[in-house]
């Protein structure tokens, strides 16, 4: 008898985790073992439930799919998560894949790509849709950034940095990076700390005269 993939769908929608629900247990070999409608119980359900793959949505109520994603593979790295979402900007394709995703196609994908990219991902492999695919080329290929000279900052510190330095407030940091507003406040105290800076202004100033020549 074939093993059956165990998959675990994440996402709010009612109806979509019913869409995917029908796409995987119409393909042999694969069985749905749970589903999740909030990131917070997208993490419980994987660590109780251990499946081999977790099909996760971004946008999730009470925690993020990208934080749901870091602290699955923390938990439990033999697990691997699919993002499978509406976004595609950047920010959310590359923070997928810093939380441990292996790989990350969009929600209007045929059935036929989110089947082949749930066994690639549960064979180990990574797959990306064509157009995440082209934005991780060029961010790997990226001039070095003003950031990299300060190496105290984590990556994530250094893209909340960099958004503060382009005028963003906490709110715009929250929504660009799918994070919560707690998060995001976390983070800036930490930049603080590590700058040594004693607010945000300063903190920015302090990247801005990074970038002039030196005497």
């Amino acid at each position: 008898m074939e093993t059956q993939l165990r998959i675990l769908v994440a996402d709010d929608h009612p109806l979509f985790r019913d869409g995917v629900r029908n796409v995987v247990e119409s393909t042999e070999g694969m069985t749905v073992v749970g589903e999740a409608a909030t990131g917070e119980d997208a993490v419980k359900l994987a660590l109780e439930l251990r499946p081999d793959v977790v099909l996760m949505d971004i946008r999730m109520p009470v925690l993020n799919g990208i934080e749901a994603t870091a602290r699955i593979r923390s938990g439990n790295d033999s697990i691997r998560v699919l993002m499978l979402t509406m976004f595609k900007d950047d920010d959310s394709v590359i923070s997928g894949m810093k939380a441990g995703a292996s790989g990350y196609i969009l929600k209007d994908a045929d059935k036929e790509d989110i089947v082949r990219a749930i066994r690639t991902v549960a064979a180990g492999e990574a797959i990306f849709g064509g157009d995440v695919a082209s934005r991780l080329i060029a961010y790997a290929v990226r001039p070095a950034s003003r950031l990299d000279r300060f190496p105290e900052l984590t990556d994530r510190e250094k893209e909340v940095l960099q958004l503060m330095t382009e005028g963003c407030s906490n709110a715009d940091i929250s929504r660009k990076l799918s994070l919560s507003s707690k998060t995001v406040s976390n983070y800036v105290s930490a930049i603080l700390n590590k700058l040594q800076t004693p607010d945000r202004a300063s903190a920015v100033q302090l990247v801005k005269q990074s970038d002039l020549p030196s005497p």
